[in-house]
């Protein structure tokens, strides 16, 4: 099962690790769409959670092994910029007690964003999880995990029978944001000096410029606060994906600087949401066909990249960190039920 479960993006890795997915909520009505345009055995139900939302909502759920949420974080991060705090989001960690407590899974995978080690209620949380599963807290970056974006959060996973191990990367260097682009000419693009643009993007441009000189290309950067300059090189991984279209890139045709904001195929690949299989390990693509051109960025920027959750349930399942998990964790149908290995039944999720 997957709460707060967008778009699916992390339920896409979950699915690469031999998991098939049954159930998923979502209070986003195109989220909910996009979840079942890509995860069609599933029951999925467009739903604000809140402390007394459980298993009730579903009308054909039986027993799950694998219980995965990313409650709401904004107002846990630095995004949310100077709107007040919403105390009711905060909450949205313990909504996940109630299914808990009911469908008693034995896994569990909660994903937020890093500082919601600072809620006041985590300790609590914590601490009424441990009643029941064996943890382990651990920040990880999506970089770390062959895709090619710089996005860290904070993984919850815990294991009734044992101390879930350490999620090792699975690459020893990264991928850069260039690996993302479409070739050059794939989309249009104008001049940066057409005479209409805002002078704080002339700035993000003439700094990126200055530090690299003329004819390289890189990207500039919207809505950031990170003192970088508004601008990052094309070399290192892209900066953290968020609900906003944000990242624009300067390309050199004839001589002359071009822009162009980047398309949503090149932000599915910053999300990892390529070379994905479905549990039966056959090839699989990740639809993003609901909403607007926005709508489809706002659910991307708010999914889980799928390498990091394939990592994470594999690690809990028994497949380790490694990118293609292969016939450790493929099911193979039987007489009566698909197996993961031999003696052991498939784990729904």
């Amino acid at each position: 099962m997957d709460l707060f479960s967008g778009g699916g993006c992390g339920s896409a890795g979950a699915r690469h690790a031999g998991l098939t997915m049954v159930a998923a909520a979502d209070a986003w009505d195109i989220a909910a769409r996009t979840y079942q345009d890509n995860f069609k055995e599933a029951e999925v139900v467009t739903a604000r959670l809140t402390d007394s939302s459980g298993p009730e909502l579903f009308s054909r759920l039986g027993k799950i092994d694998m219980l995965i949420a990313s409650p709401e974080c904004t107002h846990h991060s630095i995004a949310r910029g100077n709107k007040p705090v919403d105390e009711e989001s905060r909450r949205s960690g313990w909504y996940v007690m109630n299914f808990i407590r009911k469908l008693d899974p034995r896994w569990i995978v909660l994903e937020n964003v890093t500082p919601m080690r600072h809620w006041s209620g985590f300790d609590h949380l914590i601490t009424e999880l441990k009643k029941i599963y064996k943890l382990r807290i651990e920040p990880l970056d999506a970089a770390d995990f062959g895709t090619p974006q710089n996005r860290k959060r904070l993984f919850i996973m815990g294991d009734k029978l044992a101390t879930p191990s350490l999620v090792k990367p699975i690459i020893r260097s990264e991928r850069d944001a260039s690996s993302i682009l479409d070739r050059a000419g794939a989309y249009a693009a104008e001049p940066v000096y057409n005479g209409k643009r805002a002078a704080s993007t002339i700035g993000r441009v003439e700094r990126g410029i200055a530090e690299l000189g003329r004819k390289k290309d890189f990207l500039i950067v919207y809505y950031g606060s990170d003192r970088a300059g508004g601008w990052q090189r094309l070399d290192r991984p892209l900066r953290t994906l968020t609900t906003l279209d944000r990242f624009g890139l300067v390309q050199w045709i004839d001589g002359e600087p071009t822009l162009r904001m980047l398309q949503v195929p090149e932000l599915k690949r910053a999300m990892g949401l390529t070379h994905l299989k479905d549990h039966h390990g056959e090839g699989v693509k990740f639809g993003l066909e609901n909403g607007t051109r926005r709508d489809k960025i706002k659910v991307l920027g708010n999914g889980v990249c799928a390498p990091v959750m394939r990592a994470v349930v594999g690690s809990l399942i028994g497949g380790g960190a490694s990118d293609l998990l292969e016939e450790d964790l493929r099911p193979r149908r039987t007489g009566k039920t698909a197996v993961r290995r031999s003696g052991k039944k498939s784990v729904r999720h």
